[in-house]
Formats: C-alpha cells, sequence, structure tokens
C-alpha cells in the first residue's frame, strides 16, 4: 500500500510540475509584454513582446525605498543566471533625469537601466502608476508573474529555473 501511494505522489508532483513548466513558458499567463525595444547594459537590443530569454522588467523611481531595496537581489539573480535571463529596470517618467543618472551612477548595478521619458512604457504595460511594478516576461513574451511591490524572489528564482532548465 506504502508503494502505491509513493508512486501517486510522486505522478502528482510530476503532473504539477509539467502544469507550472505549462503555464510558466506556454500558455498566455498574464497576456503578451507590449512590443517595446530596449538597450540592455551590454549594448543589444531586447524586444520585450519577444525576449527569448527570461526578462524581469521592474518599474521603479528613486524616492521608492522598495525599489531601491529590490535592486541588489535583482542584481544577485542576474550574476546566477547571466546571459539567459536580463533584467530591466524602468525609471518612471516623473523621476528627474539627473537624479536617475546619479544614482545609477553611484549603483553599477550588472543590468539594465531604462529611462520612460515620456510616460508610453508605463502606459504600454497597463497604465503602471505605482513602484515597484513587477513583470517576468517568459522567453515566448508572455508575462508570467506580474507585482506591485516587491516582489517573490523564490517564487522569480524558481520560475527562472523552469524556464533555464539547462543552468
Amino acid at each position: 500500500m506504502n508503494k502505491i501511494a509513493s508512486q501517486l505522489f510522486g505522478l502528482s508532483v510530476v503532473v504539477l510540475i509539467g502544469v507550472l513548466l505549462y503555464l510558466t513558458v506556454f500558455s498566455d499567463g498574464l497576456g503578451k509584454a507590449p512590443d517595446i525595444t530596449v538597450k540592455t547594459a551590454s549594448g543589444d537590443t531586447l524586444q520585450l513582446n519577444k525576449p527569448l530569454k527570461p526578462v524581469l522588467v521592474s518599474f521603479w523611481a528613486t524616492t521608492c525605498p522598495g525599489c531601491i531595496a529590490e535592486m541588489p537581489h535583482f542584481a544577485e539573480m542576474k550574476q546566477t543566471f547571466g546571459d539567459k535571463f536580463e533584467v530591466v529596470a524602468i525609471a518612471m517618467s516623473y523621476d528627474p533625469a539627473e537624479q536617475v543618472a546619479k544614482f545609477i551612477e553611484k549603483n553599477p548595478y550588472p543590468f539594465s537601466f531604462v529611462r520612460d521619458t515620456d510616460g508610453q512604457m508605463s502606459q504600454a504595460f497597463g497604465e503602471v502608476l505605482l513602484t515597484p511594478t513587477n513583470f517576468l516576461i517568459a522567453p515566448n513574451g508572455n508575462i508570467v508573474y506580474q507585482k506591485i511591490g516587491e516582489v517573490d524572489y523564490g517564487l522569480i528564482k524558481e520560475r527562472l529555473r523552469q524556464m533555464t532548465p539547462d543552468l
């Protein structure tokens, strides 16, 4: 009887992992990322609706303590997953350009910083008004995680491992 229960449990775990993988990589999840192209820290261009690798997009502001607290965690994730993962930190349009530039100069994190100069990016992601607001985009361009407030790092890392199984 224990052997049957153990086999059923194992089968349940495999099915659950399969469903999570499907929802994370292949389903439409929370919708498609908008057709926005950004320049990465390495100088490449990245199309968010077809990134071909997982991308964490974070809308932030220099006056947002939660945003600033997230950045070292994002840097650690970027270092862990390397070129198989991208982080794009989008500064809100209301954040003064010189203040954003000073922050980036003082904090040379290993990911991409973009400034939403006219508010079009935040509008394209569904009228983002609050920071931090984060989106995890699967390689196929589907948004698979969205959160207003600091991200659940454990959940994000697990989803990244599912989307980059060769790491």
